[in-house]
């Protein structure tokens, strides 16, 4: 196997990692009513917590809503976010909050299903004051709930790749993720370095994970690569059997896939089970990064068989440097805290909702500093100066040291760990892709990267 820019993994930059920081207070804002705990379900309030320091906000809070299935298939999608925002939010509070306020998290449930989605942010427009910020809306819902939070005027950070906002302009809409077809790519890109040539595709009957298939078919075609089987996975199921046989019975090199919950892991063990003990190959999307998936997979086939068997593309992560400094010190200080946010926060580090979403709190908060505003129709235009920059802009890596160039009145640039932002019209920032593999520990190996040209070879 030769993968391109082979880079170091996480394990080596954790324990580096773990540096605390703040800052000095901010300026009060003209915002008003704390936001309330949401009392009804779909919704619930989670206030990060905020350490005693001197710059502590004095402000009414600020609310950032994670809008994301908290159950159902898709229910580990939530607390990865929620984690995020603990961690993101602890770090900003800690530096004085933003204006003179402090931020919460608070969590809404739309159970993976636009039917739950749009009730469940209705109700939260309807019961939270000071709400300043979205992250989540994933692509589960993201199709219904990107229109009502646009008409609601609220910024919102989306971990969608959904193809329909590639060329369709919502003002409030921002992703830092790549559209599923770009993803497509980087799986069968994957396969080409492995050497495979006759690849199975095993999908979740969710619409996200749908979004997948068709762009993978074309991009195999492309490639010269054989699909072998296209199976359909329901994620109510309890068993796998019919398709894990079919999989077998086509004889593929690999598996490529993205089903969640406990699908996929039910699926490998079965055809583990099925297959003389042996499991075939698995080339996974990046959702398939996060603890909880590691965990189920782990247990189902065997920590060392599953870790020896797996890659996954991922958007590349910067694993060492400021940035990644700060946010491995915010987040992992955020273990054993976060509502339904379970296993080694480390995984974390590389998980696209972890990194991604990170990045959007900061940018936004940056955004509110630079407008002197907290009102997103009043911030936003401000994030794409902030990740963009300008000729001349300071680049800086943290809220913390982003905050005090802005104060000292000097043009920034924003670089989290998640690397530069490049927002386009449409306000999609999408970078390059890496290739992930776990250690039979659960640590998530950075193995190479791919490049611009490997996708674009694949393109339609």
């Amino acid at each position: 196997m030769k993968f391109t820019i082979p880079v170091t993994g996480l394990a080596l930059v954790v324990a580096a990692a773990l540096v605390g920081c703040s800052s000095a207070s901010s300026n009060s804002s003209s915002s008003t009513a704390s936001s309330p705990a949401a009392s009804s379900s779909g919704t619930s309030s989670s206030p990060a917590p905020a350490s005693s320091s001197p710059a502590a906000a004095t402000g009414s809070p600020l609310t950032v809503a994670d809008v994301a299935p908290f159950s159902g298939p898709d229910a580990a999608l939530g607390p990865t976010y929620l984690a995020t925002c603990y961690g993101a939010t602890a770090a900003i509070n800690n530096a004085g909050g933003v204006l003179g306020h402090p931020l919460n998290c608070k969590s809404v449930d739309t159970r993976g299903d636009p039917a739950d989605a749009v009730p469940a942010v209705n109700q939260m427009f309807s019961t939270t004051s000071n709400l300043a910020l979205v992250i989540g809306c994933t692509s589960d819902e993201a199709a219904s709930v990107v229109p009502v939070i646009n008409g609601h005027q609220m910024t919102m950070f989306c971990m969608t790749g959904q193809s329909e906002f590639d060329s369709v302009h919502f003002p409030y809409f921002y992703r830092l993720v790549p559209p599923d077809l770009e993803e497509s790519y980087a799986m069968v890109a994957i396969a080409q370095e492995l050497h495979y040539k006759r690849i199975a595709l095993a999908f979740g009957n969710d619409i996200g994970s749908q979004t997948f298939i068709q762009p993978a078919i074309a991009a195999l075609k492309k490639a010269g690569m054989t699909l072998t089987t296209n199976q359909t996975l329901d994620l109510k199921a309890t068993t796998f059997r019919t398709e894990a046989e079919a999989i077998i019975q086509s004889h593929p090199d690999a598996i490529m896939t993205e089903a969640l919950g406990a699908a996929d892991p039910t699926l490998f063990q079965e055809i583990y089970q099925l297959n003389g003990n042996k499991i075939i190959p698995i080339i996974g999307t990046s959702a398939a990064i996060s603890p909880p998936f590691f965990k189920s997979a782990a247990a189902a086939v065997g920590a060392n068989t599953f870790a020896s068997n797996f890659h996954a593309d991922n958007l590349v992560v910067e694993a060492n440097g400021p940035a990644f400094q700060a946010f491995s010190a915010a987040l992992l200080a955020q273990q054993g805290k976060v509502p339904g946010a379970t296993g080694n926060f480390t995984t974390y580090l590389s998980a696209p909702g972890g990194v991604h979403l990170y990045d959007a709190i900061n940018l936004s908060a940056l955004a509110m500093i630079m407008s002197n505003s907290t009102s997103p129709s009043t911030y936003g235009p401000d994030i794409i100066k902030i990740g963009n920059g300008v000729p001349g802009a300071t680049v800086c890596y943290s809220f913390v040291s982003c905050a005090a160039s802005l104060k000292a009145g000097k043009a920034i640039r924003y670089e989290g760990p998640g690397g530069p932002t490049n927002f386009d019209s449409f306000h999609d920032s999408t970078g390059i892709f890496q290739v992930d593999t776990y250690s039979a520990n659960g640590q998530v190996n950075v193995v190479g990267n791919l490049t611009a040209d490997q996708l674009r070879a694949l393109s339609g």
